[in-house]
């Protein structure tokens, strides 16, 4: 306990899923929390994203710990919000130290079918999203003037592909470049750069009739068991699919001092997914 006292971080899409198990992870550790999250559902979306009462369940959690957290409805799309929210945060929680970029939506479609709004809506959430975070943080990490580290999402398919998802697979491997890019602009500044790669995660994102249907196209009503099955058999270690903690434990790694020379880094949490599909981070 207590590898993050004194510190804040910054969460996007922290609502559900893997943000609100980041932001209950580092509060554990001691960190106060600024979270982001557009609370509503994108017309592309298969499926229902999180709402405004899913962010008020990850404020009840985070603060249950007996630490703080400045928690807004931010569209990390919309630069001038998330600058706005950001430094609003800062200025009630008086610095700023760590960043989880992980807001991200994800839709299906062969490439040349996928239509323009859907393109623009992953590429413009899980991509420049991304950018629009980074640039709204990075000031005042610096200004906060003790280092810190940024920890970018990507996902196996930042390193791989899979067809149909062609917006979601060029984006994520988007964010392993801008990575690299900051983790030079900023490392003079002792500010790390690294991103995460998950498999498979327990969360809305993967459990939903439309990633089912992308298994199982010719089979009615595909349901969990089926999908177990499907997503177990391309991880190499046994299991399905890995808890949202998992994911938050990798990044609190990265945001902890015990990684305090990792810096350009993809760091893959994928059960041996990416091993058993001889594809390795470069």
């Amino acid at each position: 306990m207590g590898r993050l006292t004194g510190k804040v971080a910054l969460i996007t899409g922290a609502a559900r899923g893997q943000g609100r198990a980041h932001a209950v992870r580092l509060a554990e550790e001691g960190a106060d929390i600024i979270a982001l999250d557009i609370c509503e559902t994108v017309p592309t979306s298969p499926f229902p994203l999180a709402a405004e009462s899913d962010m008020a369940d990850t404020v009840k959690a985070v603060e249950a710990l007996d630490r703080r957290i400045v928690a807004s409805k931010t569209d990390v799309r919309d630069g001038a919000a998330v600058r706005s929210a950001v430094a609003e945060a800062v200025a009630e929680l008086g610095g700023l130290h760590i960043v989880s970029a992980n807001a991200g939506v994800i839709s299906f479609g062969q490439a040349w079918e996928l239509t323009d709004e859907q393109w623009r809506e992953v590429i413009d959430t899980n991509l420049t999203g991304v950018w629009q975070t980074a640039k709204a943080a990075i000031p005042h990490m610096l200004d906060t003037g003790t280092g810190g580290s940024i920890v970018l999402t990507s996902s196996t398919y930042g390193v791989a592909g899979s067809a149909t998802l062609a917006h979601y697979t060029a984006a994520k491997h988007g964010v392993v470049g801008l990575m690299k890019a900051l983790a030079l602009e900023l490392a003079d500044k002792s500010i790390r750069v690294n991103t995460v790669h998950p498999t498979f995660t327990n969360t809305d994102m993967i459990h939903n009739e439309a990633v089912y249907r992308q298994f199982f196209p010719d089979t009615d009503n595909p349901n969990v068991e089926d999908f177990s099955r499907a997503a177990g058999s391309m991880n190499a270690l046994p299991t399905p699919w890995v808890e949202p903690v998992d994911i938050s434990n990798a990044i609190l790694w990265l945001a902890s001092d015990e990684s305090r020379y990792v810096t350009g880094s993809s760091i893959l949490v994928d059960a041996g997914f990416l091993l058993k599909h001889n594809v390795g981070a470069q």
